[in-house]
């Protein structure tokens, strides 16, 4: 095995047989051209040990959440054993006109690009251009000599803080994992030290090479590997620039020749070109018993030059089953291998023990975490989702997973937060299963 990988064999050797039948069939290299069979195959459940009656309740369980108002619509995929089984959308895309919700609908992924990212990190790994274990200052210098900075208890003034050395530099595992302590969310969500005393701002026209840079300059919250904590935007966006200095390429054209292409994900970009703008949904939030439309957090949504490695792509909910799907299948997907499948084990393993567990009880419990994904330890906790199942969301609503001990793929595309949506569809899709 890989040493870079740094994983235990025997955890590899624990992988489910669909795993290794995906590592052993036999697969086109990455650079091949793309073809017109580059399509996903739709098949009535039942021809995939599923009952299309049960997997109708989808539809039931999502109205629920429209009709009450936490959300205006939905689009939710389902596959499995490589094969779609569900694909709908329900609810409204425009509130003012009523426009219907549509199966091609354009969504923020917000920090649901965060494992396409981890993608790309991984598979310059299995070239040799980097490994977990590497320090951040090896490909951006500014990371030479952080501090770890502390605050009094209940205090925002700068002028209390209190500053060591970091103990060791920070690693590309670290950001992976969220262990890293740069610009990361504290208890209840609140902004770490780091983000209060040195705030590192972006400027118009900044792109990952002219900012990340930047970002050596702050104060992390803790010692690099101490605890858990999600670091939003920063971490990723440094992850997505090392792969930009190791592969001499822009994170754009690297994601959409490395990973899009391959995966036929046609819709699926930092930017949306003008022709496919009208499939972007509106943004929403309830204010006063009523929907309000509102900008994104993340700022203009055209011509963007800094492409966040974070939070910054656009997709469809096929267009983001197809992911999951490779994920599922140990990395491979319709005949092309983006990552080998022990690479893929290590993403999925949980890599942190209690770290993550522990931050938010009623919401992690259970739950490990791997690299850039959240994996379930405890099927108990799990909405349905069997142990081993792994995936991330975004801030606005975006749900999607790969659980390959049930050979399930799943998105779930909503653009306002709804968590419980997420665990009706989980549950529903389990239930369906017959065999």
């Amino acid at each position: 095995m890989d040493s870079r990988l740094a994983m235990p064999r025997r955890t590899v050797l624990s992988m489910g047989a669909g795993l290794a039948a995906a590592a052993c069939a036999p697969l086109a290299p990455m650079g091949s051209p793309r073809t017109s069979e580059a399509v996903l195959r739709r098949s009535p459940p039942e021809a995939v040990g599923m009952s299309s009656a049960a997997l109708n309740d989808i539809r039931t369980a999502l109205q629920r959440h429209i009709d009450a108002n936490e959300i205006t619509g939905a689009v939710t995929a389902v596959a499995r054993r490589g094969r779609l089984i569900w694909l709908e959308a329900q609810g409204v895309r425009d509130v003012q006109t009523q426009a219907a919700m549509r199966e091609d609908d354009i969504f923020r992924m917000m920090s649901s690009t965060k494992p396409v990212t981890a993608v790309a990190v991984l598979m310059m790994l299995e070239e040799g251009r980097l490994s977990l274990d590497d320090e951040v200052s090896r490909f951006i210098p500014e990371f030479v000599d952080t501090r770890v900075v502390s605050l009094p208890a209940g205090s925002a003034d700068p002028a209390q803080a209190t500053f060591v050395p970091a103990a060791r530099p920070i690693r590309i595992r670290d950001l992976l994992t969220h262990t890293s302590g740069l610009m990361s969310y504290g208890d209840f969500l609140a902004p770490g030290p780091g983000q209060i005393v040195t705030p590192i701002e972006r400027r118009p026209g900044d792109t990952l090479a002219s900012y990340a840079p930047r970002l050596g300059g702050a104060a992390l919250d803790f010692q690099p590997g101490a605890r858990w904590r999600y670091s939003p935007l920063a971490g990723f966006d440094i992850l997505l620039r090392i792969v930009e200095i190791v592969s001499g390429q822009t994170a754009d054209v690297f994601l959409r020749e490395r990973v899009f292409e391959p995966l036929d994900m046609r819709d699926t970009a930092f930017n949306i070109p003008d022709e496919k703008r009208h499939r972007l949904l509106k943004l929403y939030a309830r204010k006063n018993d009523g929907w309000v439309e509102e900008p994104s957090i993340l700022g203009p949504e055209e011509h963007r030059t800094y492409l966040s490695g974070a939070g910054g792509l656009f997709s469809t909910a096929l267009d983001f089953l197809k992911f999951e799907m490779m994920l599922t299948q140990g990395g491979a997907w319709n005949g092309r291998r983006l990552l080998k499948a022990e690479t893929v084990a290590v993403m999925s393993t949980n890599q942190v023990g209690q770290k993550f567990a522990e931050w938010i009880p009623p919401i992690t419990a259970g739950m490990g975490f791997g690299l850039s994904v959240s994996v379930v330890q405890d099927e108990s906790k799990a909405d349905g989702r069997s142990k081993g199942a792994f995936g991330w969301g975004g801030a606005y609503g975006t749900e999607t997973w790969a659980d390959p001990a049930l050979e399930i793929s799943a998105c779930l595309m909503v653009q306002q937060g709804s968590r419980n949506a997420k665990a009706d569809l989980s549950k529903t899709i389990r239930t369906a299963i017959t065999a």
